[in-house]
C-alpha cells in the first residue's frame, strides 16, 4: 500500500533528477489543469521521457486564475513575513528566466515603496529583510516619479508575464498531448494505475488548486476582482508593502495596467470552490462600481495623479486558491495520494519545484 500523505513544502527549488532507463517503458502521466503548473510540469516531464496528457476544460491554456491576475513574475519582495516564499520565488525567478526567457520583459522602472503609517514594517526593517535574502534592488525612484506618503521606495528587476507568448509555447511543446475543452468527469484508482475518464495513466498530477480533487490541506477560495486601466506605456510599476495595501502593475499589453488592492480585490472567500465561482459569475456591476471607487481612493493615497494618469477600462474577474492563516505563506506544496499528486502554490515562479518534488516521489516509489 503507498505511502497516502506524502508532501513536502517551504524548501527551495532543488535540483531532483530521476534517472531515465531507455530500457524500460516510459510512465505516463495524465494532468488535469491547464494553468502555468499544469503545463510546465507536462511539458517538462515529456521532453524527460514520460508519456503525458494534458486535460483542460477550456479551450485555450491559462485561462484560468493564470490568466487572469497580476502577470507578475516575482522575486520575493512581496513576501517579507515569510522566508520560505521568499527563498523559493528567489530561485524561482531566476530559474524561469533562463528556462523561459521569452515568456516574461523586463519591466524597466519597478518601484516598491512602503508607506509612512500604513505598512506592518517599517521601510528599514523591510529593506534589512530583503537585502539578507539576497535579492537585488536600488534605493530611491526615478526623477519624474511622484509618490505621496511613503517611508522608502527601491526599485527592483521583478518582470511580467507574456501571457500570449506562454500559450503559443506550450501549445506548441504539447502537441499532440492536449484536451482542450475536456472537462474530466471521473478519476478512478485502479492496481496498476489511474484511470481518467477511464483512460489508464500510471500517475496522475491534479493541477486546479483544488477545484477537482480535495487538497488535503485547509484552504480558503477567493472569488476576486482586479480593474483594468489605461495609462502612459512608460509609468512604472508601482507596489506598496507591506500589509492591506495596493499596486499598479503592468501588463503584456503596453499601456494597460492592473489595479489590485489587498482589502479591495476579494469579492469573499469560502469553503468550496463551486461557491467561490459562483459569487465570481454573480457580480453585479454595482459591486465593481462600489470596488472600484474604493481601489482608486486607496492607491490615490500613494499615487494622487492617478486619476488624471490613467483611464478606467473594465474588471478582471477569478478565483484564487489560498492556505488557511493570516501567515503570509505562498510557498509550493506536494502532497500524494496513492498514484495521485497534488500541487499547490500561491505563485508562478515556483514551478520548477513542483515537477521536482513529482519526479522525487515517483523515483522513491513510495
Amino acid at each position: 500500500m503507498p505511502n497516502l500523505e506524502n508532501g513536502l513544502h517551504n524548501g527551495t527549488n532543488g535540483n531532483t533528477k530521476v534517472e531515465n532507463d531507455s530500457s524500460v517503458d516510459p510512465h505516463s502521466l495524465g494532468i488535469i489543469g491547464g494553468g502555468w503548473y499544469g503545463c510546465h510540469i507536462a511539458a517538462t516531464l515529456r521532453a524527460l521521457g514520460f508519456r503525458v496528457k494534458l486535460f483542460e476544460q477550456h479551450k485555450r491554456l491559462l485561462h484560468e486564475a493564470s490568466g487572469n491576475n497580476q502577470f507578475r513574475l516575482h522575486m520575493g519582495f512581496h513576501y517579507a513575513r515569510h522566508s520560505g516564499t521568499r527563498l523559493q520565488s528567489r530561485d524561482g525567478f531566476l530559474r524561469f528566466v533562463e528556462h523561459y526567457p521569452e515568456l516574461s520583459r523586463i519591466v524597466p522602472c519597478n518601484i516598491y515603496a512602503v508607506p509612512t503609517q500604513d505598512s506592518l514594517l517599517d521601510y528599514n526593517t523591510y529593506k534589512a529583510i530583503m537585502a539578507s535574502s539576497g535579492v537585488g534592488f536600488t534605493e530611491g525612484a526615478p526623477p519624474g516619479i511622484h509618490i505621496t506618503n511613503v517611508d522608502g521606495i527601491m526599485c527592483v528587476p521583478e518582470r511580467v508575464l507574456l501571457l500570449s507568448k506562454a500559450r503559443a509555447y506550450f501549445e506548441a511543446a504539447l502537441k499532440g498531448a492536449l484536451e482542450l475543452g475536456r472537462k474530466v468527469s471521473s478519476i478512478q484508482e485502479a492496481d496498476d494505475g489511474v484511470l481518467i475518464d477511464g483512460e489508464r495513466f500510471d500517475f496522475v498530477v491534479d493541477a486546479t488548486w483544488g477545484h477537482y480533487m480535495d487538497l488535503g490541506l485547509q484552504v480558503i477560495y477567493e472569488a476576486t476582482l482586479l480593474l483594468y486601466y489605461e495609462g502612459p506605456p512608460e509609468f512604472p510599476a508601482v507596489t506598496l508593502v507591506d500589509g492591506p495595501l495596493a499596486s499598479v502593475y503592468p501588463t503584456e499589453v503596453p499601456g494597460l495596467f492592473t489595479l489590485s488592492s489587498v482589502p479591495h480585490t476579494p469579492l469573499g472567500q469560502f469553503e468550496t470552490a463551486a461557491e467561490a465561482r459562483a459569487a465570481r459569475d454573480d457580480v453585479s456591476p454595482a459591486t465593481i462600481s462600489a470596488k472600484r471607487a474604493l481601489m482608486e481612493e486607496q492607491i490615490m493615497h500613494y499615487l494622487p495623479t492617478f486619476l488624471e494618469t490613467f483611464r478606467y477600462i473594465g474588471p478582471q474577474l477569478a478565483v484564487k486558491t489560498k492556505p488557511l492563516g493570516a501567515y503570509d505563506d505562498r510557498s509550493c506544496r506536494v502532497s500524494r495520494r496513492g498514484r495521485v499528486f497534488s500541487v499547490m502554490s500561491g505563485k508562478i515562479d515556483t514551478i520548477f519545484f513542483a515537477h521536482e518534488r513529482i519526479l522525487s516521489l515517483i523515483g522513491d516509489g513510495s
